[in-house]
């Protein structure tokens, strides 16, 4: 069960964000991730629970960001159910996209799942519905994944295998690189692993 910390910062302006201390596993079912967030100064700034199916189609979805609630799953496209700070007011929503995405690195090991870009095949595109810090407000948006490189890197374990993926916003035309190993993100805009505690887990 690997567990560890991702530091996330501003892609553009290298901001400090704060820390995502997380653990995840996989199983004959799927995968979970688990998460807390603190602010810069260490303070709580919310959480993700994620749970995928064992294709990678998130079953279960919890964020939270300051008081603002979401809770989601692959339902008719995805449905989700947003809650305010006060708890007064639920706002349902229902897109025909394929998953979900946000500022969270469990979001970029989600949508390598459930795509699988084979090396060399070319693009697998997809639409996801983001939320993002800090009030989870709905955003649907179009993305490409590629599978551009795959390196195995010898451990005390056995061979690693990280992947390295060019992801396209196929409505701003932006390009970046994702690096993942198992379902750990090694690398990523605005997301550095700064420690690891057990090994990644491998799919199978």
């Amino acid at each position: 069960m690997p567990r560890g910390r991702y530091s996330l910062h501003d892609p553009h302006d290298h901001t400090p964000l704060g820390e995502e201390h997380f653990h995840c596993a996989t199983g004959p079912s799927g995968w979970r991730y688990v998460s807390q967030l603190t602010t810069p100064s260490g303070d709580p700034a919310g959480s993700v629970d994620l749970t995928l199916d064992d294709l990678g189609r998130p079953i279960r979805l919890e964020l939270h960001a300051g008081d603002w609630q979401v809770r989601g799953a692959a339902l008719e496209g995805v449905t989700w159910v947003r809650t305010d700070p006060t708890g007064t007011h639920a706002t349902e929503g229902n897109v025909p996209a394929h998953a979900f995405t946000g500022a969270s690195p469990a979001f970029l090991v989600a949508t390598a799942r459930l795509l699988r870009p084979a090396p060399g095949a070319g693009a697998v595109r997809t639409r996801l519905v983001a939320f993002t810090p800090p009030v989870l407000a709905p955003r649907t948006l179009d993305q490409s994944w590629a599978l551009v490189n795959r390196t195995a890197h010898p451990t005390d374990n056995g061979p690693l295998t990280a992947d390295e993926y060019q992801v396209n916003d196929l409505e701003t035309g932006e390009q970046h690189a994702v690096h993942i190993a198992g379902d750990v993100v090694l690398a990523a805009p605005g997301i550095e692993l700064e420690d690891l505690e057990t090994p990644p887990s491998t799919f199978p």
